[in-house]
């Protein structure tokens, strides 16, 4: 008798291409429960299809929850890093500001996302649509978060207001393009059958959080009133700032 070793089962597995492809749930890991803030956050960095799972179920008011409690609290604190290089009143200014005109921006830009994901035959209910607004802000903010220390240390070594402005638009659009990625994916396992609208959509978010950053400005440099007294196009207001 031949003494053979037993050569064990090989598990098929997808490609990483083909599964992004498969419907959410079939790992079994992506059905467990995300019990609350921290949990939520490292889903989003780890488990992304974990996330877009629990989105649809029925009790996903909890976890929406938590994700924009999250992104309040880290907007926070990316605006108090802000607020370090002009200190005084932009110390509690700028993290008002950047959570008020993060918060803002989304609801302004929420009800042409539901429009648009209609159109694109997305089987998407308007909650499934704020919960994938509330997990890229939080994403966003997360990443934000990831860069403050970079933030900090340009703010306490340099005195240019339009250097420190630029860091951080790098580090907001930078942030903004992982966000936006999860949103996509979202609508992909929502049935999504087009892409135009969006895209278009995504402009639409960019345009509105550009001009949100001219009013309520300044965020970055001094200022003698809360908000400004007189209308700017963001092109306009950026290109006074570089000629300062």
């Amino acid at each position: 008798m031949n003494d053979t070793k037993a050569t064990p089962p090989v598990l098929p597995t997808a490609p990483p291409s083909e599964m992004t492809k498969l419907p959410l749930g079939t790992n079994p890991d992506e059905q467990a429960a995300i019990p609350g803030l921290v949990a939520a956050i490292e889903a989003l960095l780890r488990q992304p299809r974990r996330v877009l799972f629990q989105l649809r179920r029925p009790e996903s008011g909890t976890l929406i929850g938590a994700m924009l409690f999250a992104t309040l609290l880290c907007s926070l604190i990316y605006g108090l890093i802000v607020g370090t290089f002009s200190g005084r009143e932009q110390l509690w200014a700028a993290p008002a500001k950047i959570a008020l005109g993060l918060f803002i921006s989304a609801l302004i830009c929420l009800p042409s996302l539901y429009i648009f994901s209609c159109l694109t035959g997305a089987e998407a209910r308007l909650a499934d649509v704020c919960g994938l607004v509330a997990g890229m802000l939080t994403l966003m903010t997360v990443l934000l978060i990831g860069f403050a220390p970079v933030a900090w240390v340009f703010s306490q070594s340099t005195d240019s207001v339009a250097a420190m402005g630029a860091f951080h638009l790098v580090f907001w659009l930078i942030s903004t393009y992982f966000g936006v990625r999860f949103l996509c994916h979202g609508f992909v396992h929502l049935g999504a059958r087009s892409g135009g609208g969006l895209k278009v959509w995504i402009i639409i978010f960019l345009l509105v959080t550009l001009q949100m950053t001219t009013a309520l400005r300044p965020i970055v440099d001094k200022a003698d009133t809360f908000l400004p007294t007189e209308k700017k196009f963001f092109v306009s207001h950026w290109a006074e700032c570089l000629r300062k």
